[in-house]
């Protein structure tokens, strides 16, 4: 094997991006379309309500829970870049303002990651050379972010707009189709909950399974809660 092929091989693989901030969204999306709206279902079916009633409490649920779910997470995303923005122009008025003592501080870090002093010393005066590039690396070991790799707000706020809006539907769909008891929209939520997880673990190195049954459960939970409670209200005398 060639020295080139050699490199090619030990650097052919990639990495997912954990950055970008839609798939935390659409994964919280959503499991909490999911959740809150089969849990909302059981509560008001556990309160003997008519199936229209059923109807109109999820879909007031889905369209709310929605949009409060894209403005969060629109504004959380855009909070936390504008906070980054912050401290990389402190770190930059810093660099201006003290640039051996940022220097010494590179060289500190590096050294901590168990490089030798002198050649320490070295790499942080080279990589000073170019200003930005020294600031990249600042914020990333000060920081833990890269000023490069900010998640994108709208995108945040599309992927949880659609999937809470996804997974919300599934308690509601046998209604839709013309049934009226109560069980086929749990189990029907049950489902959207088990794929839901199973298909997270695509991300993670949980098995598709335990993935799944870990969602469900936790949907059922919430779901046996505002069940117990609608029934306790709904026998309550008036």
């Amino acid at each position: 094997m060639t020295e080139q092929a050699a490199t090619t091989e030990a650097h052919g693989h990639t990495h997912a991006d954990v950055s970008g901030g839609w798939l935390r969204a659409a994964v919280f999306g959503a499991m909490d379309g999911l959740v809150s709206n089969t849990a909302l279902v059981a509560g008001v079916g556990g309160g003997g309500v008519s199936s229209h009633a059923i109807v109109l409490t999820g879909f007031a649920g889905l369209i709310s829970g929605a949009i409060s779910m894209a403005l969060g997470e629109y504004t959380s995303v855009k909070t936390q870049n504008e906070q980054l923005d912050l401290e990389v122009a402190r770190e930059r008025a810093e660099m201006e303002r003290n640039p051996r003592g940022e220097v010494e501080e590179l060289a500190e870090m590096i050294r901590s990651r168990g490089v030798d002093a002198a050649l320490a010393d070295e790499v942080a005066e080279q990589l000073h050379r170019d200003r930005e590039a020294a600031l990249q690396l600042h914020i990333v070991a000060e920081i833990g972010l890269s000023p490069e790799d900010k998640p994108s707000p709208r995108t945040a706020a599309v992927s949880s707009l659609l999937t809470f809006s996804t997974g919300a539907i599934f308690p509601l769909l046998p209604y839709l189709l013309g049934l009226s008891v109560l069980w086929p929209a749990l189990v029907s939520g049950g489902i959207g909950l088990f794929v839901a997880g199973a298909l997270s673990s695509r991300f993670t190195p949980r098995p598709w399974w335990f993935a799944g049954m870990r969602q469900l459960l936790f949907g059922a939970i919430a779901a046996g809660a505002t069940y117990l409670i609608g029934l306790a209200i709904g026998s309550a005398p008036g």
